[in-house]
This record gives structure tokens, C-alpha cells and sequence, in this order.
């Protein structure tokens, strides 16, 4: 997979829904052994979501902006991780943020990911914390 053959679609949760969820099961329920009843949350209503879409027209990853300028839910399925899938929803997201006026964006990234986000240009921001049992880092990226 190509990451210029993604398409990018942002919309609400009731636009997103089946998609979004069918890849944060997978990921974090299935995979990353998370408690579906941790992995759904009303803050899903209220946030815009990103769903990457592969030439097939497959969901491959999502993520979401909240209102309070927090990228979550952050998912790529396992077959098209390392692809530029996340790194793409990452910096749509992130436009979306700029362009209603943040000044930046935060969010909790599994200690894991951490170089992920951090290649991305985002500092750590804090101690490592356990989340739903599993480590995470908080990190910051500063709009120029």
C-alpha cells in the first residue's frame, strides 16, 4: 500500500461510526487486549474523526480530534502498519486542529508509539502513566 493511494475521510462519529469501530476493536480490544467497555466513551460524539481508507476502499486506521485539542483513538489495523497510514490520519488531524485556531495539540501516546510521535515533531510532556494497563507518555506539539 501506497499512503498516496489513502483516501482521508474527517467527519463526525454518526458519519465514521461502523468503520472507526470496526478498527479500534481490532486494535485495541482484540490485539491490545483492552476492555471494550474502556475502549467506548461519550467524548466520540463530540469529536471529529479521521478514517484512512485504502485503494480497495478498506478502513485501515482512524483517529480523533476532541474538542479540547486532544488527538485519541489513534489505530492503524496490523496489515498496514509502517505504511505512513498513521502519520498521514496524525497530520490531517492536526490541520484540523491549526485551522480552528489551536495553538497546539496534546495527546496520550502508548509509551510504544512514542517514537512514532516524536518523529512527528511532538515533545514528551510528562512522566510515564498506566492507561487502561498499558504505559503512556503525554505529549505536546507547539503549532509554529
Amino acid at each position: 500500500m501506497n499512503t498516496e493511494n489513502l483516501r482521508l475521510v474527517i467527519a463526525d462519529w454518526a458519519t465514521l461510526q461502523k468503520d472507526a469501530q470496526a478498527i479500534r476493536y481490532e486494535v485495541f480490544v482484540i490485539e491490545q487486549k483492552i476492555p471494550a467497555e474502556l475502549e467506548w466513551d461519550a467524548a466520540d460524539t463530540e469529536c471529529l474523526h479521521a478514517v484512512a481508507y485504502d485503494v480497495d476502499g478498506r478502513a485501515v486506521g482512524t483517529g480523533r480530534l476532541l474538542p479540547d485539542a486532544h488527538i485519541g483513538r489513534m489505530a492503524v489495523l496490523a496489515t498496514a502498519r509502517g505504511l505512513g497510514v498513521g502519520a498521514q490520519i496524525l497530520r490531517t488531524l492536526m490541520k484540523e486542529a491549526k485551522a480552528r485556531g489551536e495553538v497546539a495539540v496534546r495527546l496520550n501516546a502508548q509509551q510504544s508509539a512514542e517514537n512514532f510521535y516524536l518523529k512527528e515533531g511532538y515533545i514528551r510532556d510528562g512522566e510515564i502513566f498506566e492507561e487502561a494497563g498499558i504505559p503512556h507518555v503525554s505529549m505536546i506539539y507547539h503549532f509554529a
